[in-house]
């Protein structure tokens, strides 16, 4: 029985997948050849110590201490999830009572102006004027919608009483520390085993909540906008009362008033779209597990600050990474008092906890378990190297025994993406055509989802010649080591001096900005960057080193950690387990293990 390695393997590869429903299938279906299905997995300092027994890991004290905080607060999360739930359950109800109790108030007073009018009926054609956003005529002289409004609302109060008050949630944890000290390795730890405490769970990393929080506010902006539906409704139970048409015209303007006062702002209706998956069941907790935060840019200190405040204050578990304490986030000054009010509601709810090693870790375990025979990096660029290079191409194209053919595959914004060459999860490209040409963290995203192996030919030295090239090699290493991708190089140099410095100026991260000119509602997120300008070729004006060079350098730091990593064994086990491709698989298959999938690859 493997279960020292695949345990081993589980925890310290553990990387999120696009979607959690996906992850979780792979951590169950992992975990089947160490446990028994029916015990819950470890906490994360029980994982953290069984991988340091093992001899997997190598034994940190601040790592431990994390680990340890994080087991604490998942003790916590069960009771959390109870009085979460119970706390649902009477929401709900107040809810329906108060909805009730509402119209039976609203139908008294329109009752009594019914008895009241004197006027003409003038049919549907006045209700029209309503439903085609004319303002309606004022039925009620002297007195203002708004105190209308806030007259019922006292009624309500004191026949139905005041809002529940949610349980206060256990404080989250802001890791920070220095590249490769553990940070993400036990946030997954937690997030792993919080599965069938905590219902609502969701782990992102920072370009992919960024590009869905984009889309996701272009589509809640244009809901907002025109929303027809509810229109609609309204229509049809007004429609249908017993008074006429002058006092419907009224009732209509009261509910159209009361839709607009309760109308949500746009960034806590995406946090509660995006980042709560309630759809199905009200009840129970929510955490939200959120790896390698930043605020690199005027959009990315607005947005996270509206969506985890909102998500702060109705009561979600935050859990989360970066490089940086919450106060050094933005050392470039945008949005000083947005950012300050979002480092308070930070410091409100969660523990701040420094990571303060200083040993990258993936290297300590790359040298622990270098190995000769499964080569994935292929330098320099001579004929040996390249020979090399093409007949791993070879073996691992004949293994999946399908053709290599063209294909294109979706991208965010409805785009398409052109792979010249693919088969069966298996993909190739050139480094010119993803980082030499306008692509970014949406697309590598695509890449990073349907494809688990990964081949990428004439990788370059990269110095600030060539900075939009190196930003963008950057962020697809970020999305294919994310997404747990295989990954194949073919370069001019060791990974180790893929990187040249950055004394030839200061790189602008231009993925943040890249998907702003990809949808229709590319003006939308142009309004939320008020704190500089946006030129009609999408590049931005006004807006002064988004990245300073410390930024820069951690980003190569992180990406040459992540690249050493990526050749271990027991980060290439972890691929079959944690891959969308291979999740795919078991969903449409049914459960079954790594080793009954099809055809079977050599990692």
């Amino acid at each position: 029985m493997r279960k020292a390695l695949s345990i081993s393997a589980l925890l310290y590869g553990l990387r999120r997948g696009p979607k959690p429903s996906s992850r979780v299938n792979a951590i169950r279906c992992y975990c089947d050849r160490a446990v028994s299905s029916s015990r819950k997995l470890a906490g994360p300092l029980t994982q953290y110590r069984s991988l340091v027994d093992q001899g997997k890991l190598q034994h940190d004290p601040n790592q431990e201490a994390v680990a340890s905080q994080l087991e604490n607060l998942l003790g916590r999360l069960e009771k959390y999830e109870r009085d979460m739930e119970e706390y649902h359950t009477s929401l709900a109800n107040w809810e329906k009572k108060r909805e009730n109790e509402r119209r039976r108030i609203l139908m008294e007073e329109a009752e009594g102006k019914q008895k009241d009018d004197s006027g003409n009926n003038q049919g549907n054609k006045v209700f029209g004027r309503w439903m085609s956003k004319k303002r309606p005529e004022n039925v009620e002289p002297g007195v203002g919608k708004w105190v209308s409004y806030l007259n019922r609302e006292r009624k309500l109060d004191s026949v139905v009483g005041r809002r529940p008050t949610a349980p206060a949630a256990p404080k989250g944890l802001y890791i920070y520390g220095n590249v490769g000290s553990g940070k993400t390795m036990l946030m997954d730890m937690f997030y792993s085993a919080t599965e069938g405490i905590v219902k609502h769970r969701k782990r992102y990393h920072f370009h992919e909540a960024m590009l869905k929080i984009n889309e996701q506010m272009h589509q809640t902006w244009k809901n907002q906008v025109a929303d027809k539906s509810l229109q609609s409704s309204i229509a049809n139970w007004i429609m249908s009362l017993p008074f006429d048409s002058k006092v419907k015209e009224w009732v209509a303007a009261e509910e159209n008033y009361k839709q607009q006062v309760q109308m949500k702002n746009i960034l806590p209706a995406v946090a509660d779209k995006l980042l709560l998956d309630r759809q199905a069941d009200q009840k129970g907790g929510s955490i939200l597990c959120f790896d390698e935060i930043q605020t690199v840019d005027v959009f990315a200190i607005v947005a996270l600050s509206g969506i985890v405040s909102r998500l702060l204050s109705t009561g979600t578990v935050f859990v989360a990474t970066s490089n940086r304490a919450p106060t050094d986030l933005n050392q470039d000054g945008m949005q000083k008092e947005i950012f300050q009010k979002f480092v308070a509601k930070l410091n409100e709810h969660c523990e701040n906890v420094l990571i303060g090693s200083e040993v990258d870790y993936r290297r300590v375990i790359a040298q622990n378990q270098r190995s000769k025979d499964q080569e994935h990096y292929f330098w320099p660029s001579d004929s040996i190297a390249l020979e090399k290079f093409e007949r791993k191409w070879d073996e691992v194209t004949n293994q999946v025994g399908e053709p290599i053919t063209s294909s294109t595959i979706s991208v965010m914004f409805g785009r398409k993406l052109e792979v010249p060459e693919s088969c069966n999860g298996v993909s190739r490209f050139s480094f010119e055509y993803l980082c030499g040409r306008p692509v970014g963290a949406a697309d590598y995203i695509a890449v990073a989802e349907n494809y688990h192996t990964v081949f990428i030919s004439g990788i370059p030295v990269m110095s600030m010649r060539i900075r939009d090239k190196a930003r963008r090699f950057i962020t697809l290493v970020d999305e294919l080591y994310n997404h747990h991708c295989r990954l194949f190089c073919s370069a001019a140099s060791s990974i180790d001096d893929l990187f040249q410095g950055t004394d030839e100026g200061v790189l602008f991260d231009l993925e943040s900005f890249q998907f702003e000119t990809e949808t229709e509602g590319a003006k939308l997120r142009r309004d939320v960057l008020a704190g500089g300008n946006v030129s009609s070729g999408g590049a931005p004006t006004g807006l002064v080193s988004m990245l300073s060079g410390q930024e820069e350098l951690f980003a190569f730091h992180r990406a040459v950690s992540r690249l050493i990593e990526m050749q271990t064994p027991v980060y290439l086990e972890g691929v079959h387990s944690l891959h969308p491709y291979f999740q795919r698989q078991r969903q449409n298959s049914g459960y079954i293990t790594a080793e009954n999938l099809q055809p079977q690859l050599t990692f």
